[in-house]
């Protein structure tokens, strides 16, 4: 799935302390106290260090208790760490806090959709798709295609999937997932045409391996199959294949 960075203001800090004027009233110096929690919070979750990340995610949201950026943080921390019922309930907060940003909503129903509630994750992903002036619409639509194909809501697949890669060209989570819905249906080429663009645009990972060695499979081109093993071997030792056609979400 597809997740958006939170939004709200924050901006990037570096160690070095900020100074605030005497002459900044207190709500001022309360909200550029919150943005740089955030960005640091930010900062210190890009390289990993989720103690840090999540001590200053809190201290904005003691700060600004109505922050659905900081709830967003919380919830991206709450998720690495494997508390999958945590992260949902901030995620959630956080869409109830900004219900007209789209990035919210499309995180929670992401959140939604890989945790087994595609049909209410539906709804969440088409509140954001339907937000004005969202600029991460693709982003939703690959997740709304992506999370019906899941759970075999086949009549929206298609239309939402070609749709996002109308926007986006290039999004990874669409191009395999169009690539999985024309191997289920059995149209082979279709579905090596997606999958070669999907191994462009993005990283891979063993998922898409096993879905590119699946599709060669089903078109006779044993050499191009074992290859795409060979790869998933190597770059993934420790993966375990999947029957044909699942492959882990990007």
């Amino acid at each position: 799935m597809t997740f958006v960075r939170p939004k709200g203001g924050i901006r990037e800090v570096t160690s070095t302390p900020t100074e605030y004027s005497v002459q900044d009233g207190k709500a001022t110096r309360r909200r550029l106290e919150e943005q740089d929690s955030l960005g640091l919070a930010q900062q210190r979750l890009r390289v990993g260090d989720l103690a840090t990340a999540e001590r200053e995610a809190s201290k904005a949201l003691k700060l600004n208790p109505q922050s659905s950026a900081a709830y967003t943080l919380l919830a991206v921390i709450a998720d690495r760490r494997g508390q999958s019922k945590e992260a949902g309930e901030r995620y959630r907060r956080a869409a109830e806090l900004s219900p007209n940003d789209g990035g919210m909503l499309n995180n929670y129903g992401a959140w939604l959709c890989g945790n087994g509630f595609a049909a209410e994750a539906l709804v969440w992903f088409d509140r954001s798709i339907a937000t004005p002036g969202y600029g991460g619409t693709a982003g939703a639509l690959a997740n709304a295609g992506g999370c019906a194909l899941q759970t075999g809501q086949y009549e929206r697949v298609e239309t939402d999937l070609r749709k996002a890669l109308a926007l986006d060209p290039k999004n990874a989570y669409a191009l395999v997932s169009m690539a999985r819905n024309e191997y289920r249906l059995g149209h082979y080429m279709a579905a090596r045409a997606f999958i070669e663009r999907r191994l462009t645009a993005a990283p891979v990972d063993a998922g898409v391996l096993q879905l590119a060695a699946d599709i060669e499979s089903k078109l006779g081109d044993m050499a191009a199959a074992e290859k795409y093993r060979q790869r998933q071997r190597a770059e993934f030792p420790d993966a375990t294949a999947g029957r044909p056609g699942e492959s882990a979400r990007p």
